[in-house]
């Protein structure tokens, strides 16, 4: 098989994973994913790809992201897993399709406009 290489983004989070077979072992920044990432929820964000495709334990992934906080970063890493799942084996993709986990969320921060507090909160008005 070899490694497969695949790039996810949130927000300003920017992941780049490598998937190999192996025994299931996620590295996130040289640290185990559940050090990385301390909450469950988060956790089952960084399992759900395989969760899905029923691919549970075969595959190592060693996965380096920055930017963001660790909500982004942990589904940037998914989108990645995902990506490199598909690549894998086409028939993963009509599973993780209608979750939603190949499509990109394209939502950021929206930016401050000058001659208002915040992108939409204005100053206060006084008419006299």
């Amino acid at each position: 098989m070899g490694i497969i290489h695949k790039v996810g983004r949130r927000k300003t989070s920017v992941a780049r994973v490598y998937l190999t077979e192996g025994t299931g072992e996620i590295i996130v920044n040289k640290k185990g994913y559940k050090e990385y990432f301390p909450t469950t929820l988060l956790q089952y964000r960084m399992e759900q790809a395989f969760a899905v495709t029923g691919l549970t334990g075969q595959f190592d992934v060693k996965a380096n992201v920055f930017g963001g906080g660790i909500t982004g970063q942990v589904e940037a890493i998914r989108l990645a897993i995902s990506k490199a799942l598909v690549e894998l084996n086409q028939e993963n993709h009509a599973a993780l399709k209608p979750i939603g986990l190949l499509s990109r969320d394209p939502r950021k921060v929206e930016r401050k406009k000058y001659g208002q507090k915040k992108a939409r909160k204005k100053y206060q008005f006084s008419k006299r």
